[in-house]
């Protein structure tokens, strides 16, 4: 309720500002209430209608992102028409104009028609530092509430988000997320440039809750989504969100995690902290939503079912396969063809599969495999299927829950439900360890398990009530993808955006622009 309360401060302190405004500059103050007849009128006011330039401001208006720039450069022009030159002033008037317009307005100050006065001019210094001060504000409030750049570093969403793909993300898809961590360094995430990733950009000492301004819809299913790592609340810097806190706990031991000064990372060792990330500070993933909040999900043979019934995957999604080609053939040549990219092949594990024949396994879509298979240097190509658990060997305990206590694997996974808003859990100790995170980490509660009861915030319960919706996201290269199959639910709280637009698309494989891929809607698969 309070950032409704603060959004409405913003819009009704500009409206009353600009009543005032116009009444001492001759017009009529009712115009200030009129959607867009106001900005003509204000347009006027800082005397751009009598400049040749005019349209330039109109023009400004109906961009998108660009419109947030010309607004706050009409509070400027406004300031200067009281003779307002400070800059700290004409810089407060940029950040808070919902105050600063009202203060114009009900002050004693004169307003001064600029177009009967000489242009206020003032040095080189003071031009660069306004339009950085300018620049910088406008900039914040665009990435944090309307749209924001993000790149594509690895392959886990090839082919349909590729390596090097440069994506316009849409703040407004799902609505802007407000500020959690208000106190950070403008334009930077959560470590200082640098700083190796050790030294973090932002302070806690003030941390709001979590709310969502309204936007053009929610969150569908097969949206390419960008949210923040749910396994990152935790996390080491020496290994950043390539390896999971919880996941190297499990191998290491929780004393020799919290300890380690230095930590192996490859083939050398480096510095090491152990930081505890709020979430809007957390690292940033895009994958694409499989599951939707009060849905039942399962893995069945990579296959994919919701409330019992298959959906299709993604038509650009890849699965792993051996490859097995004929002797002397080039391996590198031949998948370099089929477009498989050096990072994927250089993961490719190979081995003797059959008698007289290397297998390379690399991740194909359905396409590629067809192509192979229809090639004739190619003898076999075999799905890789990773079967669940069945008591020989070791279960993968990366696989969520902690510590994989039921032996799913990637390919055979669940079933498992999907949390939704204001849904009553009911809880187990079967089941407790599905839920264990969304209670405590994510909705911030106490739990704890004693002579067989579970006890949430003290008290003995069998049923839990959901304060947020929860999705399940996964990869489109889903053998090569850390997704929900590994760290659970994604909640509601940390999705930060939707991937509209590839603007831009560079093949480092071949250090060559994909002219094919830009502009392309990132959305597009549906």
């Amino acid at each position: 309720m309070v950032y409704e309360i603060l959004l409405i401060l913003y819009f009704v302190g500009c409206l009353v500002g600009l009543w005032f405004v116009f009444k001492k500059a001759g017009e009529k103050p009712w115009k200030a209430l009129i959607p867009v007849y106001n900005i003509i009128v204000w347009i006027k006011v800082c005397g751009k209608v009598e400049t040749k330039k005019k349209w330039k401001w109109y023009i400004g208006f109906l961009i998108p992102a660009i419109n947030v720039f010309t607004f706050l450069l009409l509070v400027v022009e406004t300031a200067n028409t009281f003779h307002r030159y400070n800059f700290w002033e004409q810089t407060f008037a940029v950040i808070f104009p919902w105050i600063y317009l009202p203060y114009l307005g009900l002050s004693k100050l004169e307003y001064h028609d600029p177009t009967q006065e000489e242009p206020h001019k003032v040095g080189e210094a003071r031009d660069w530092l306004d339009a950085i001060v300018f620049a910088l504000v406008a900039a914040v409030i665009i990435r944090s509430m309307i749209l924001e750049f993000y790149n594509i570093p690895s392959s886990s969403m090839e082919k349909s988000l590729m390596t090097g793909d440069y994506l316009l993300v849409s703040k407004v898809a799902y609505g802007p997320r407000s500020a959690m961590t208000p106190l950070s360094v403008p334009l930077v995430h959560n470590v200082m440039p640098m700083s190796d990733g050790q030294r973090e950009s932002y302070l806690k000492w003030i941390r709001l809750p979590y709310h969502r301004y309204c936007g053009f819809g929610k969150v569908e299913r097969y949206d390419p989504v960008v949210f923040n790592y749910p396994d990152g609340d935790t996390m080491c810097t020496a290994w950043k969100s390539n390896r999971s806190y919880h996941s190297l706990v499990r191998e290491m031991g929780r004393e020799n995690v919290l300890n380690a000064k230095m930590l192996p990372v490859g083939n050398q060792m480096v510095e090491n902290h152990i930081r505890v990330r709020p979430v809007d500070k957390r690292e940033n993933f895009i994958k694409r939503c499989i599951g939707l909040p009060g849905e039942d999900l399962q893995i069945i043979d990579q296959k994919v079912y919701i409330n019992g019934k298959m959906i299709a995957n993604p038509p650009e999604s890849q699965q792993s396969y051996a490859v097995l080609l004929k002797s002397g053939i080039n391996a590198r040549k031949v998948l370099d063809d089929m477009g498989v990219s050096n990072e994927d092949f250089s993961n490719a594990l190979s081995y003797m599969m059959y008698e007289g024949g290397t297998h390379y396994i690399v991740p194909l879509t359905e396409g590629q495999v067809e192509e192979l298979r229809a090639r004739p240097d190619v003898v076999e190509v075999v799905p890789m299927v990773r079967p669940a658990y069945t008591g020989e060997g070791m279960p993968d305990v990366d696989i969520y829950p902690d510590g994989n206590p039921y032996g799913w694997s990637t390919d055979n996974f669940g079933p498992i439900h999907i949390p939704a808003k204001g849904e009553t859990l009911k809880l187990s100790l079967e089941t407790l360890p599905l839920y264990r995170r969304v209670i405590e980490t994510y909705e911030g509660n106490s739990l704890e398990v004693r002579g067989g009861k579970i006890y949430i915030n003290g008290e003995e319960t069998t049923q839990y009530t959901c304060k947020m919706d929860y999705y399940w996201m996964m990869g489109d290269n889903r053998h090569n993808s850390v997704d929900s199959r590994y760290w659970g639910f994604v909640p509601e709280d940390h999705v930060a955006g939707k991937a509209s637009l590839i603007v831009f698309s560079w093949d480092k494989d071949h250090g060559k622009v994909r002219w094919n891929r830009v502009f392309k809607k990132a959305s597009s698969l549906k």
